[in-house]
């Protein structure tokens, strides 16, 4: 079974963007969102319609920066983790753009990135949109507590991020490349506690990493960033282990959006961000832009995902979790074990 894939004539990022809220502004990676709400609701009545408004902005702010409108994307992937993807439904339902809705939790973002590549690199779309989001509100009274709650959060919990990032892939030849991409398998190593989102996907995470590795031959040093999703502290001191267990050393490659997102020392985040939007807002607002200025040139991402429901997981059911890795590039530069 193949499920590395590297394209013959790999398509381009275009253009990307990255809409955040407050807590996202005040940490590292802030000055590199395109927009930032101190409102948490975005100027509307509930968080819901505030994330829409995240998915909305973050579209707008991407035609802007490549000059482009609605009329010229062929196609968008997108989806969130609210039920039936209702965030991005009502977030591009404006756009009157073609929509393939996606649901791979905090992994949407991987997965709409390869699915658009692999539309343009087969010609059914000219260009193709990929687009996000999470919100902290929104997520916590769907998958934990009501807000006013108040419950205490365990040191191996996740901050959820207001985020949404959008991008668009074209078949023109500009930095930065998509390479290729490995599809990720369903890995379920047994965890039931949705408050602790790294163990139960780490091991999906190393899985998807390892297929690519293997697959490809390609060294990790022969990245700038193996870069997962949102691990978080907790997931990422595991992916580190079980890729040393199989004889792979990655940590000095290895970054996780979910420790770059906040500020360890000033943000009460806990074991780190998570969220579709959390990759996407780094993705889109800081690594895109960093390739296709030459600072990085080879960057493996691997966006992570818990497929768990508030239903299965109040049922006592394990969360199975996902990995899809995408290979970006500054050049085409092709390696020599390919």
């Amino acid at each position: 079974m193949k499920r590395t894939h590297i394209f013959a004539k790999p398509p381009c990022i275009t253009s990307s963007a990255a809409v955040g809220g407050k807590m996202e502004a005040d940490g590292p990676m802030g000055k590199y969102f395109d927009k930032i709400n101190e409102d948490p609701y975005l100027s509307t009545d509930s968080f819901e319609k505030g994330e829409s408004k995240l998915q909305k902005e973050a579209m707008l702010h991407m035609m802007d920066k490549a000059a482009i409108s609605e009329n010229d994307i062929d196609i968008v992937f997108g989806g969130d983790l609210l039920n039936q993807c209702a965030g991005t439904t009502y977030g591009i339902r404006e756009l009157g753009i073609p929509f393939l809705g996606v649901y791979g939790a905090c992994s949407t973002m991987a997965e709409s990135l390869l699915l658009s590549a692999a539309f343009v690199q087969a010609g059914y779309a000219g260009k193709a949109a990929a687009v996000t989001s999470s919100h902290f509100c929104s997520a916590e009274r769907q998958y934990r507590y009501p807000l006013n709650y108040g419950g205490q959060r365990p040191p191996t919990s996740q901050w959820t991020a207001t985020a949404s990032g959008a991008l668009c892939v074209s078949a023109e030849s500009k930095a930065p490349y998509v390479r290729g991409f490995t599809a990720g398998m369903i890995v379920d190593p047994g965890i039931t506690d949705a408050n602790n989102m790294g163990a139960a996907m780490a091991p999906a995470a190393w899985e998807t990493i390892h297929c690519f590795l293997t697959d490809t031959a390609i060294s990790p040093d022969a990245f700038d960033m193996i870069l997962t999703g949102d691990l978080g502290k907790v997931g990422s001191r595991l992916l580190c282990e079980l890729a040393e267990r199989d004889g792979f050393d990655i940590r000095s490659v290895h970054r996780d959006c979910g420790t770059m997102l906040y500020d360890f020392d000033t943000q009460d985040v806990h074991a780190g961000g998570s969220g579709c939007g959390c990759s996407a807002g780094v993705l889109c607002g800081y690594i895109i832009p960093r390739i296709r200025s030459g600072e990085f040139k080879n960057i493996l991402f691997a966006a992570t995902g818990a497929l768990m429901s508030p239903t299965t997981n109040q049922q006592g059911e394990s969360i199975p979790s996902i990995s899809h890795a995408v290979w970006l590039s500054h050049d085409l530069n092709i390696h020599p074990n390919i």
